[in-house]
């Protein structure tokens, strides 16, 4: 008669999941979680949005290199049923969020985002970018005009051109989301909230008033809209 052993081996599969779900936190602020709604990407933008420059060792930074293929990947693949996107960005550059922002505004994936801390600057595109999007009441979002580092060439041209280039960044955001384009413009030229600085300042509930972000709530209203948003991409399909 037989005899049937038990295997006192460690689970290896199990370890190799763990092992890159923990490499991909490190890397890229990233993490899968499957459940019984469909598999969920977690992606985290975060710090600084890092340009054609590379900032500081010492800053924390979203860099568009890593970001870019990653989001086209995850629209390719068919492991992963819907992303959700935290925030909790001080802006950085333009180019490279904005960017980020219209590779996110373009999946046909299931796409949330939840503005955690702040979403300053650039960060206000990315987070109007996803199907829908939420901020917890304590999140501030600073709206300001185009700002350049660095030397400028005082010369109609440079005028023109962030004229244009802050109107890509108002016709995003109201493309995006629930305000109008003058009533953004006027939060971004609006003189009483910021003591060295043209701009707004505005929170959580106050950004849903405005129509800039679609609803206030956290993690768990944030992963129930997704997992409504995959049920109905499943029986869609």
């Amino acid at each position: 008669m037989s005899k049937i052993t038990k295997s006192t081996e460690p689970d290896k599969t199990s370890e190799n999941d763990a092992g890159t779900t923990t490499q991909s936190i490190l890397d890229f602020g990233s993490a899968m979680t499957r459940t019984a709604h469909g598999s969920v990407y977690c992606l985290t933008i975060i710090g600084q949005i890092e340009g054609h420059m590379s900032a500081s060792t010492n800053t924390k930074t979203t860099k568009y290199e890593h970001v870019l293929p990653l989001l086209a990947k995850l629209e390719e693949s068919e492991e992963v049923d819907g992303v959700l996107f935290l925030l909790n960005t001080v802006g950085g550059d333009v180019e490279a969020g904005l960017a980020i922002a219209e590779l996110i505004a373009g999946m046909e994936k299931p796409t949330v985002s939840i503005v955690l801390g702040g979403s300053h600057s650039i960060g206000v595109p990315l987070a109007v970018a996803a199907r829908r999007s939420f901020a917890v009441p304590s999140a501030a979002m600073t709206i300001h005009p185009v700002r350049m580092s660095g030397t400028v060439i005082a010369a109609p041209q440079t005028y023109s051109y962030f004229q244009r280039l802050q109107e890509r960044i108002v016709a995003f955001v109201a493309g995006h989301s629930h305000i109008s384009p003058e009533e953004f413009r006027s939060l971004m030229l609006r003189k009483d909230d910021m003591a060295a600085d043209v701009g707004s300042v505005i929170y959580g509930e106050e950004a849903v008033e405005k129509g800039i972000i679609d609803a206030v709530g956290g993690l768990s209203d944030g992963l129930q809209c997704l997992y409504r948003q995959i049920e109905e991409k499943k029986g869609n399909s």
